[in-house]
């Protein structure tokens, strides 16, 4: 498709800020099929991803959805690809097409299609997840409608995919799905809508409640909205326009009006080039605002849009059908809506840019030679990355309205850099307007790790029209910008504080997941860790302990410990010494490898050499702690202790401090060895919890193999199927063990 232009397409040479419109909302995207919704503060808009993907490039391989919110109708914050196909939930959903929104009370509602043989739903506390599958938690099963389903089936309908929500004014919500034709469910009579309700955050579907409606001439893209107790049904019909009707009763039958969205062919700037429509309709501050998408960037001369799904450029594209996602303003007479007239510009903004917040830095009105990439990690909210492309002769971003009122004097970028002279201008007026102030970009260790960058500002002042994040630097992507605020004055540094205000008392136990809280600016972090990944927030039910740290934190029966531990990791804590003199160190720890070790230091200096954690031998080898000692010499008051892992894997619960040199261990254990495992033969009193961390038995033995021994044949074992963890209650070893009928 537009061969003509194959020679220039792939080009991204610099162009003036008029020369793409606000419309589309994303330039460097392909972006489809979207939906919207308000809360009343923000808007939302939920798209597919419609990049290049590594099959064929038009089999429409939709792997996930993107989100962008705004708050004024100009500046968008894009929060990046929010949900992966077949991530998330294993192997299911595959692809998620045509999605629908609905957020209440904070709560955001996703209803997808998995290909176009089934419907499910997902939520989330915000709208960057993390997302879980309320239907499944439900019902037991994967999809509201298709094979296995809660309704068991598709009832009939041949496109079982284009779902919409809509959640009523009463908190009753709604599903409506379908499209196409089948010899049960003809054209035109295609489409179903099921109830659903929530309860103490529980949501149930009434599979009872499943009804047909039907329009003339539908076909595919049912979307449900309401207005002044009216409801309105739109959709696509075959011509590629979107038409609607309206109901007083949700679930019809509704009377056909006419068409709301022209065929996208007349979209300005798109060259004539049609193909399949889609749209969302949804009220913000006494507006209403339609979302469609088009194909302005596909034909566009600069294609700005042209990368594959993980962000790479592409020199030669295939361009096919690929979309981009636009909005504008929806007016009304009386009851009916206005055909839709396509605009440049987009909505006028509705309010003034806050600078004075923190943003996502992929906040802007407008971009030019940028990519994006979207850090995921299960069980936790996405974090949004941009990526300039600063080779390029001009890489920006652009936003408008911005309101500094009596000034600001401060930028603080939070920003990864692996590249030397990586830096941001801040201009007034355009990318080449009057310069407030330059951001030099700090190195850092990787392209995931983020450290804070101020940058002094002037003339910063007042509301300014248009202001620009210009990137400079010799390579693409070496530049990652995480987010950033503006500030009246300059942060000073802070320095890192005691976890809940709490300093560690020395002799007595430091938890180890309860390090100090960072500070900020350069020399007050309290922690690092070679990546950015929570892998034990998995064991705590998806949530982080220590929420944005990415410190690896699990749940064991008896508490938290820091595991995943790799050479160069470290943690500080604040402790308080009550007197100078000798002390002896115990730290429980468990390790399946040869290569675990760590080292402590107070105030910078080393207070012991390495210590190496011996490998366990077994199936439970990072679940038996055993314990380490070292004697150390400490100085009275109040200073930084550090943990340094020096070689990799090993599991750390906890460090304690016992007066006196060679001090015998406070949890009274009776045999310790550097060999790390503790074989005591004398009996023992064992406890036995399950994964809840609930105790259901507890039994006397002479070791832990017997004490595994004893409970694999105790006859409690039938009521508590699956993994147990067994404490040895005076040495506190644990230990992981499976058990079935």
């Amino acid at each position: 498709m537009n061969i003509k232009r194959l020679a220039t397409l792939g080009l991204l040479a610099g162009f003036g800020v008029n020369a793409l419109a606000d419309n589309p909302i994303s330039s460097y995207h392909y972006l489809a099929d979207p939906s919207a919704a308000s809360d009343g503060d923000t808007f939302y808009i939920l798209t597919d991803v419609d990049d290049y993907n590594n099959q064929t490039n038009w089999n429409y391989d939709i792997v996930g959805l993107y989100a962008f919110t705004s708050e004024d109708m100009k500046n968008w914050t894009d929060h990046g690809m929010i949900f992966r196909s077949r991530r998330e939930f294993g192997n299911y959903p595959n692809n998620t097409w045509a999605s629908g929104i609905a957020v209440k009370n904070g709560k955001v509602y996703i209803v997808y299609p998995d290909g176009a043989s089934g419907v499910g739903m997902i939520t989330a506390p915000s709208i960057d997840g993390p997302y879980t599958d309320p239907v499944k938690e439900t019902h037991g099963v994967n999809r509201i409608a298709g094979g296995g389903s809660l309704i068991g089936s598709c009832d009939g309908i041949a496109h079982c995919f284009d779902p919409g929500i809509l959640i009523d004014d009463d908190g009753t919500g709604y599903v409506i799905f379908g499209g196409g034709e089948s010899n049960s469910r003809p054209y035109g009579n295609n489409f179903d809508i099921i109830k659903f309700t929530e309860s103490n955050g529980k949501i149930t579907f009434d599979k009872n409640s499943l009804k047909k409606v039907s329009l003339p001439n539908s076909f595919e893209a049912p979307y449900l909205h309401k207005r002044n107790g009216t409801y309105y049904l739109s959709f696509n019909n075959r011509s590629q326009v979107i038409d609607y009707g309206m109901s007083d009763n949700i679930w019809g039958p509704y009377t056909f009006v006419g068409t709301v969205i022209p065929g996208i062919g007349s979209v300005p700037d798109a060259h004539g080039e049609g193909g399949n429509n889609h749209q969302g309709f949804a009220p913000f501050k006494d507006k209403w605002y339609a979302v469609y998408h088009d194909r302005r960037l596909v034909t566009s001369d600069n294609h700005p849009a042209a990368t594959t799904q993980q962000g790479v450029r592409s020199e030669n594209p295939n361009y096919e059908n690929h979309r981009s996602v636009s909005i504008d303003e929806l007016t009304w007479n009386g009851d009916k809506m206005n055909k839709l007239t396509f605009t440049r510009e987009g909505p006028k903004q509705i309010k003034n840019f806050d600078p004075y917040k923190t943003y996502i830095a992929t906040t802007s009105s407008k971009q030019m030679n940028i990519r994006s990439r979207t850090d995921w990690t299960k069980g936790q909210p996405v974090k949004h990355v941009l990526l300039p492309l600063t080779s390029r002769s001009e890489s920006w971003i652009r936003v408008s309205g911005v309101d500094f009122g009596k000034g600001a004097e401060n930028l603080r970028i939070k920003a990864a850099s692996v590249a030397d002279g990586n830096k941001i201008e801040i201009r007034k007026g355009s990318a080449t307007g009057t310069l407030a102030g330059t951001c030099e970009i700090a190195k850092t260790s990787n392209n995931t790790t983020f450290a804070d960058n101020d940058c002094a500002l002037t003339g910063l002042t007042g509301v300014i029209e248009q202001l620009f994040f210009v990137f400079k630097g010799s390579k693409d992507s070496t530049m990652g910008i995480l987010e950033w605020e503006f500030q009246g004055t300059k942060r000073e540094p802070e320095p890192q504080t005691p976890f809940g205000g709490k300093v560690w008392a020395i002799p007595g136990k430091i938890e180890m997941e309860n390090f100090d809280e960072p500070g900020y600016g350069e020399g007050n972090d309290s922690y690092s860790d070679s990546d950015a990944d929570d892998h034990g927030a998995e064991s705590n039910g998806g949530k982080s302990y220590r929420e944005g740290t990415g410190v690896d934190i699990y749940k064991k029966a008896s508490g938290y410990v820091v595991g995943y531990n790799q050479k160069g990791d470290w943690l500080e804590y604040t402790v308080e010494v009550a007197k100078e003199g000798d002390y002896t160190m115990f730290a429980a720890v468990a390790s399946g490898s040869t290569s675990g070790s760590f080292k402590l230091s107070v105030d910078g200096k080393d207070i012991t050499e390495e210590i190496a954690v011996p490998k366990n031998e077994g199936e439970d080898n990072y679940d038996d702690f055993g314990k380490v000692k070292a004697n150390v010499k400490l100085a009275e008051g109040k200073h930084i202790l550090r943990f340094t892992v020096t070689g990799d894997w090993m599991d750390i619960d906890y460090i304690q401090f016992a007066s006196g040199k060679d001090a015998k261990d406070p949890d009274n254990q009776t045999a310790l060895k550097q060999a790390f495992r503790m074989n005591a033969n004398s009996a023992a009193t064992f406890d036995v919890f399950d994964l809840t961390g609930k105790k259901v038995a507890s039994f006397t033995a002479r070791g832990m193999a017997e004490a595994k021994k004893l409970w694999r044949e105790n006859a409690q074992v039938r009521k508590t199927q699956g993994m147990c963890m067994i404490r040895n209650r005076s040495t506190g070893m644990i230990a992981k063990v499976r058990v079935t009928r």
